[in-house]
This record gives structure tokens, sequence and C-alpha cells, in this order.
């Protein structure tokens, strides 16, 4: 079974799978956030396609390792994950992931228009890496 990482933002969710034996993560995709919270059913349509059996939440922390508004909003959102797909749910520390992303893509001349497009999904990529490694 496969790890899912999700990057929760303002307006987006990027989300990456790791492969069959849990040791490179893909970036997958950008799920746009709605009103009507239909973001949670995308979600829960990915990790039925791609027979995923954890999820992984990256967690913003301050640099000196406290959690703020940002991150209570992550754990909140992990939390619905939770309930929503019945599977365990892991926060990991994601600090400067989106700088290391945009970072990136930056020094690959990706132009600023479609570095907007992916700069979440790898971010996703880079959390959920981060915690493939760790195990």
């Amino acid at each position: 079974m496969r790890v899912m990482g999700l990057d929760y933002g303002d307006r987006r969710i990027g989300v990456a799978v790791s492969d069959a034996l849990r040791w490179t993560a893909q970036g997958l995709t950008v799920v746009e956030k709605r009103r009507d919270g239909g973001e949670l059913d995308r979600i829960a349509e990915i990790v039925k396609e791609h027979e995923v059996s954890e999820v992984v939440v990256g967690l913003p922390k301050n640099m000196n390792g406290t959690i703020g508004p940002r991150g209570e909003i992550c754990q909140a959102f992990a939390e619905q994950v939770q309930q929503k797909l019945g599977l365990p749910v892991h926060l990991w520390d994601e600090r400067l992931t989106t700088v290391a992303a945009e970072r990136t893509l930056a020094e690959a001349e990706i132009g600023l228009k479609k570095r907007k497009q992916v700069v979440d999904k790898m971010a996703a990529t880079l959390i959920l890496q981060n915690y493939l490694d760790s195990k």
C-alpha cells in the first residue's frame, strides 16, 4: 500500500504519493479548495484510486519549533482527513519545503505562472519524501 503526502495551503492542496515499496515520492496533482469542503471527497477518490494506506500532512512549524496559527489550521485539516478516510494520518514538519520547491523551480528556469501551478505539488512531494526517508 502507498503513502500519500499533502501540502495544505490557503487555496490549494498539493498531493503526492509513494511508490508501492514506499521508497520514492511522486507529485500527483493539486486539489483546489472549495467552500463546500469537496476537496476531502477528491482526496478520498485519490486514496481509493492509488490504494493509499496512510497519509502524511505537512505541519508548518515556526523556526523555533513551535506551532503557530498556520500549524493549528493544518492540525485541524489532518483531523478532518483522518475522520473522512479512517486511515492513519501523520503530521510531518514541513519547514521551508515550499521555499525549497520555489528555489528548485526557479533554478530550473520554470516561469512564474507555471511555477504557481506546480509548487504545491512539489512541496507535497518533498514532505512525503522526507517522511519516507525517515523510515
